[in-house]
């Protein structure tokens, strides 16, 4: 059996995902990479408290790597804080577990992806894909969401108001752009990481509603 790493078991998709290898017979040590330890406990969990900025790359150990971090400008507070989170930390804990002998990564991204975009947000989710991609990985899942649903520990402003819209227009909406719920976002991860992948592959938010749930 193999083990797994997550980071950003706290987040939306993160606290399904957790849950779900957890209890997946693949998995026989589930690591979680976190500022401070989760509230409950599990005989496969094992929780390693870090300094993001400042942490140990020997213990980034783990066959599958799952990194669900992410923010948004205004929680982040500035591009500076912004970056670290979405680019810094998911590249400098991908090449730490690249030299611990990890053979896959799977990130979650976002749908608008791009590293020559206009928008900053999605420059910086591009030029992860990029810099994570130039590693080499055995196998490199991109997840690319489109708007997220469930309910989040922090809110993020204007999320309310564009969940009511895309489900009053639902049948409208084409479906790479209909919104997720990021529960379905975590069954695709686990079930594609399963799939034997070599190289790298983008799943687009369309190709993750068949997981649903």
């Amino acid at each position: 059996m193999k083990t797994a790493l997550i980071v950003g078991a706290t987040g939306l998709i993160g606290n399904h995902l957790t849950q779900k290898i957890l209890n997946h017979p693949s998995y026989s040590t589930v690591k979680v990479l976190v500022r401070k330890s989760l509230d409950f406990q599990h005989p496969k969990l094992e929780q390693i408290v870090i300094d993001f900025d400042n942490f140990n790359q020997s213990l980034v150990v783990a066959d599958d790597i799952f990194c669900c971090l992410g923010t948004t400008m205004k929680q982040a507070g500035s591009k500076e804080a912004f970056y670290k989170v979405d680019f810094t930390y998911p590249f400098e804990i991908a090449k730490a577990a690249l030299q611990n002998g990890a053979s896959q990564y799977v990130i979650v991204t976002a749908m608008g992806a791009d590293e020559k975009s206009m928008f900053y947000y999605n420059r910086v989710k591009g030029e992860i894909e990029k810099a994570i991609s130039d590693l080499h990985y055995p196998a490199l899942l991109i997840f690319r969401p489109s708007l997220l649903l469930g309910e989040r520990k922090k809110s993020r402003a204007g999320e309310g108001f564009a969940t009511i819209l895309m489900k009053t227009f639902n049948f409208l909406i084409p479906d790479n752009y209909k919104a997720i719920k990021g529960e379905t976002v975590a069954n695709a991860m686990l079930a594609m990481a399963q799939k034997g992948i070599k190289g790298k592959d983008i799943i687009v938010s369309e190709k993750m509603q068949v997981f649903d749930s």
